[in-house]
């Protein structure tokens, strides 16, 4: 081989694999990942695409810190005003919605706090509040924890002075964090995807549901290539385009944990 065709050569097979890498990164919330949602969603989407998608699966609020410092090409998370304020700072042109479902009260039968039947997930803190009984709290900056922080501040009460009495703050993903509630005997507030989805929950059970309040809509984002130019956004495009089309939301409608529904198609 002479030395004109080895310097061709040294050029093309890095061209030849940039071209063939096929991939791309997602900045995701945990219940996604945790609940198995993705191992059921994401061959079929490479089946049909050619494209891997790889997914860091943390809490939301450090889902959208990577994804402003520039680790990875969509952002798929559960914090609508987070989500907003992500575009407003140009990080993306727009959110689709995708799918929803629902936050839940959990807590051991015996229901210390006597929340039973009630239907105003406000009232129902205030009750656990002031009853003595344990609230544990993600405490990490998640979409879970947004949520939560929203019903505390809706009924004019700030839990953190009481942080180490009553209010146990874990500062962990929600696995250790309803671990904690359990090992406590405490009530938290979880998404149903990841109730759903946890094994170990003894004598705990769903205590409180339905509340307008608890509706949890999930977004995903093209991350803008003006902020971060090594973004793939065809790629990234196309795993949008392909979970808000009718195929995806009919996967994303047939994704279930022991036959209970856990995320409600909704793309608009």
């Amino acid at each position: 081989m002479n030395f004109i065709a080895y310097l061709i050569l040294l050029i093309l097979i890095p061209m030849v694999l940039l071209a063939s890498d096929k991939s791309i990164l997602v900045q995701s919330t945990t219940s996604t990942k945790n609940s198995g949602f993705y191992d059921f969603i994401l061959p079929l989407f490479t089946a049909d695409s050619g494209i891997k998608v790889n997914v860091v699966a943390v809490g939301t609020g450090a889902a959208i810190k990577n994804a402003r410092n520039c680790d990875g090409d969509v952002l798929l998370v559960h914090s609508p005003e987070d989500e907003q304020k992500f575009i407003a700072d140009g990080f993306s042109k727009k959110r689709h919605n995708i799918m929803h479902n629902d936050f839940v009260i959990v807590g051991p039968v015996a229901d210390p706090a006597g929340i039973v039947g009630m239907q105003d997930v406000g009232l129902a803190f205030a009750q656990i509040a002031t009853s003595g009984a344990k609230f544990a709290s993600r405490s990490d900056g998640s979409g879970t924890h947004t949520k939560e922080l929203s019903i505390w501040k809706k009924i004019g009460l700030d839990p953190v002075n009481e942080s180490g009495k009553w209010y146990l703050e874990t500062g962990s993903g929600m696995g250790k964090t309803l671990n904690i509630t359990i090992g406590t005997n405490a009530y938290t507030l979880v998404d149903r995807a990841s109730w759903y989805s946890f094994s170990n929950k003894y004598d705990h059970r769903v205590l409180l549901e339905g509340d307008s309040h608890l509706f949890n809509p999930y977004g995903v984002m093209l991350i803008d290539k003006n902020k971060c130019p090594t973004v793939k956004s065809a790629e990234g495009q196309s795993f949008i385009n392909w979970l808000t089309s009718y195929k995806g939301q009919k996967t994303i409608g047939l994704f279930n944990i022991d036959g209970q529904k856990v995320f409600i198609p909704t793309s608009k």
